[in-house]
């Protein structure tokens, strides 16, 4: 086995064979909006959030409508827990009194949407 580094034309090739796989489905969709759900357990990962926002730049610039939804459970029950506020959680999901619902908004328009738009912008 060997340890050989990818060149750059190696990588020219991945993504050229990506793009040509992906272009009847780029051309079948084109001016559909695709709804994307990005999840806050995958926001941990800053080079996977650079990719995210390139993917979401490339099918808007192929025709595509993208419209990202996101979570951000983690982020909400890390501030909920920073600010000494218990959560309760029945059947898996999350009660959201008064307090819980204006942590949520806190975390998902104040922190959350801000830094995604801004990883989008910056990818395109």
């Amino acid at each position: 086995m060997t340890d050989k580094k990818p060149t750059i034309a190696d990588k020219w090739q991945d993504q050229a064979r990506v793009l040509s796989e992906a272009l009847p489905f780029m051309r079948r969709y084109a001016g559909q909006t695709v709804v994307i759900k990005y999840g806050g357990h995958a926001m941990g990962d800053q080079e996977m959030a650079n990719l995210f926002a390139r993917d979401v730049v490339l099918l808007r610039q192929v025709g595509g409508n993208p419209v990202v939804v996101h979570g951000g459970g983690p982020q909400i029950g890390a501030m909920l827990k920073k600010l000494g506020v218990e959560s309760q959680f029945i059947d898996g999901l999350r009660v959201t009194d008064k307090e819980t619902a204006s942590v949520a908004e806190m975390v998902l328009s104040g922190a959350i949407n801000k830094e995604l738009v801004s990883w989008i912008t910056q990818a395109g």
